[in-house]
């Protein structure tokens, strides 16, 4: 193991290689996100054979996808792109609050067919400990398809994750987090690629004014901005408020507003019952 890893996260970093090792083989369900690349790192330091698989649709930023692309090239990492189908799902687009269920379910689907067609062993995610006391409909379905959470397994929490991929030197390490664009939605709201579209460009937009972690809520033609509190500040100011609110026209939203709560990590989790969204770091 490289001597960058420092204390106290060499020992859960050390059980996460044996893991990997004794696995042999595996799929990884590869987002290009801090956790599926670390772990993406994990499995070529374990020296197994492993294959990245990238789901893509209409849900998956572009920016997302050419980041998974990019990082896998950098790690000499054989990689690939599929097309997933939870677009097609009425159970999916109708947004019920088990939405992330129907579409994992579509995921998993396929990359256990590739893991039994070419001879690997497991599936893998980056989910990670802290996921497992969190609302996350989407780990039924890596149940029902016998997928393994190394991470999880390892004890590593998002924390750790990230300050170990500091250490590896992965640029992924203070990523922000960049959920499915279905999870801007009110439950019971009906995705529609147009909608999703909208909401990518809205997002894609404020990021480039120097925004890095920024959500855009859907409530009928309605956007509500949601970023951290440091930044709210930001959007007061005439002329920037002036140019987002033209932008976010232009994108088919009717009105545009900012929410003085802050960002909220899984924000749309308040409409379910308290038992279910007290956890609501999740979307």
């Amino acid at each position: 193991m490289s001597d960058e890893v420092r204390e106290p996260h060499r020992g859960k970093f050390m059980h996460l290689l044996a893991l990997l090792a004794d696995a042999e083989s595996g799929v990884l369900a590869f987002s290009g996100g801090v956790d599926s690349s670390f772990l993406l790192r994990a499995m070529k330091m374990a020296g197994i054979r492993f294959l990245a698989v990238t789901g893509c649709s209409e849900t998956v930023p572009e920016q997302d996808i050419d980041q998974a692309v990019s990082f896998a090239r950098r790690e000499g990492a054989e990689h690939r792109v599929i097309r997933t189908g939870e677009m097609q799902n009425e159970l999916f687009i109708t947004n019920p609050p088990d939405r992330c269920f129907y579409c994992k379910q579509d995921l998993f689907r396929r990359l256990r067919e590739i893991a039994e067609h070419e001879n690997y062993r497991f599936i893998f995610d980056g989910s990670n400990a802290d996921d497992l006391n969190d609302y996350r409909p989407g780990r039924k379905a890596a149940a029902q398809y016998r997928v393994r959470s190394p991470l999880a397994e390892s004890c590593l929490s998002k924390q750790d994750i990230r300050l170990l991929s500091k250490d590896l030197g992965l640029e992924t390490w203070d990523r922000p987090a960049s959920p499915c664009l279905s999870s801007r939605f009110p439950y019971g709201q009906r995705i529609t690629p147009a909608l999703l579209k909208r909401v990518e460009k809205a997002e894609e937009f404020l990021r480039n004014l120097g925004i890095s972690t920024v959500r855009v809520r859907v409530h009928e033609d309605m956007a509500r901005i949601e970023v951290p509190e440091k930044d709210l500040s930001f959007f007061l100011e005439k002329d920037v408020r002036y140019r987002v609110a033209d932008a976010l026209h232009a994108f088919g939203f009717s009105f545009v507003s900012l929410d003085l709560d802050g960002f909220r990590s899984g924000s749309m989790n308040r409409s379910l019952p308290h038992a279910v969204h007290q956890n609501r770091e999740s979307l």
